[in-house]
């Protein structure tokens, strides 16, 4: 294994270590002192632990353990090194904190506000990790589990299952209860899709100039980027153009941008939001 190889691991397992931790602190510190129940492996856990005797954390892990076992009995190792540890680690964790840093009830007396967090902490740590291709495990291994052996709307299946367990929530505790857990079931997908296209968003450049060459050499030598040059006529005019294509984060995008009007104040610029790239330098098809 190469060196730079060997840093990209470190950095990409260092992330979903970190995500994770994110994830359960959003879950122990906000989700589960105030009963918010909006679905998910942790939703059961709460209402369990509401109804019997053990705490909800230890019943995220007896879930996701065996959700674990059922995945590898039913798919193999087909739902990944990256998901088995995202759900080991975060209900380890999740039993951790409950023996060192117990507590009796919310952190502060503002549920709107924990409620915020339950759902931001949680959602964006799992934006990261579906970008990295894992997940936290519990529901989705169920889904996955689904898909195989049935031809069922998978998104539909699981938004059904969060749903009854959020409408659990309201006989089991309050109606007020009921009520935020259902907000945050809302706002959760909305939130997670948000993260995701902002971790994958660039700035696609159309620019018509007359003379390409020093953009061309800016995106090239200063920006490590590439990009695709054609021909192209006026429609009024009838006078030759040159037309650049390029893609690129948002950081490099600004610098083109502010390059082309120093240098190419008569350039037409067209920037367009492209949250899916796929190709070298970008993403791949895996």
């Amino acid at each position: 294994m190469t060196k730079e190889r060997f840093l990209h691991l470190a950095k990409e397992w260092a992330l979903l270590t970190l995500a994770t931790v994110v994830l359960d602190i959003g879950v122990y510190v906000f989700k589960f002192p105030n009963n918010f129940s909006f679905g998910g492996v942790t939703g059961v856990a709460i209402l369990l632990g509401k109804l019997f005797s053990l705490t909800p954390a230890t019943y995220n892990f007896i879930i996701n353990m065996a959700l674990l076992v059922l995945g590898f009995i039913f798919l193999g190792g087909k739902f990944g090194l990256k998901t088995v540890y995202v759900s080991t680690l975060s209900s380890l964790l999740l039993s951790l904190a409950e023996k060192l840093f117990p507590m009796d009830g919310p952190l502060t007396n503002q549920p709107v506000l924990e409620l915020f967090f339950a759902i931001v902490l949680p959602s964006v740590a799992a934006a990261i990790l579906f970008d990295m291709g894992a997940s936290g495990g519990g529901t989705d291994i169920v889904a996955m589990i689904v898909k195989k052996y049935t031809h069922f709307n998978i998104g539909t299946a699981l938004f059904i299952v969060d749903l009854t367990i959020t409408i659990c929530a309201c006989f089991v505790f309050d109606i007020t209860t009921g009520l935020f857990s259902f907000t945050g079931l809302m706002a959760k997908s909305l939130v997670i899709d948000g993260v995701i296209e902002n971790i994958n968003l660039c700035k696609y450049f159309t620019i018509i100039c007359d003379d390409p060459k020093p953009i061309c050499d800016f995106i090239i030598n200063t920006l490590h980027k590439s990009a695709t040059v054609y021909k192209a006529e006026g429609a009024y005019e009838h006078h030759e153009k040159s037309i650049v294509l390029s893609v690129m984060k948002r950081s490099h995008a600004v610098q083109l941008r502010n390059f082309i009007r120093r240098t190419e104040p008569h350039a037409f610029i067209m920037i367009t939001n492209s949250s899916e790239i796929i190709g070298k330098g970008f993403r791949g098809f895996n």
